[in-house]
């Protein structure tokens, strides 16, 4: 029962995706272009996903189990750090540079869109390098 919940709440995130916009990086750019033909549509989109994601940590704050019975999981990290303000950095700078963002990516990616492929490729790439420096930090903070 969990996967076929994690499947359609999935496919429902794709679809509010693609009907949004969010997909289609001609429209991504025209949101972060501030300084020229500004499209403001997605502010809105935005705005909605964080008055039901504030509305769900809200609630999930109070429960311990899921709606399915699973631990209740919620992030227990605060802090802001240097690390966490690189990494907000640098995926602005490529959502800014590709119009992509990961979820997104990944349903441009399953609706055909070509610039999705190599974006998606990158993406894989990056996280397959962190992995390994992560690694090789952790062995080396061991030896």
């Amino acid at each position: 029962m969990t996967r076929l919940a994690a499947l359609l709440a999935g496919l429902l995130f794709g679809i509010g995706l693609m009907v949004s916009g969010m997909a289609n990086p001609a429209k991504v750019l025209g949101f972060l272009d501030l300084a020229g033909r500004w499209d403001p549509s997605l502010a809105f989109v935005m705005a909605g996903a964080i008055a039901v994601g504030s509305l769900a940590f809200f609630v999930a704050k109070r429960r311990n189990s899921s709606l399915l019975g699973a631990p209740m999981q919620l992030p227990a990290g605060t802090a802001i750090t240097s690390r966490l303000i690189f990494g907000s950095a640098v995926f602005g700078i490529g959502w800014g540079l590709a119009g992509f963002c990961p979820g997104p990516a990944l349903v441009a990616l399953g609706a055909g869109y070509p610039k999705a492929v190599g974006f998606v490729a990158a993406m894989i790439a990056g996280m397959v390098v962190f992995e390994l420096v992560e690694r090789a930090k952790a062995t080396m903070q061991r030896a």
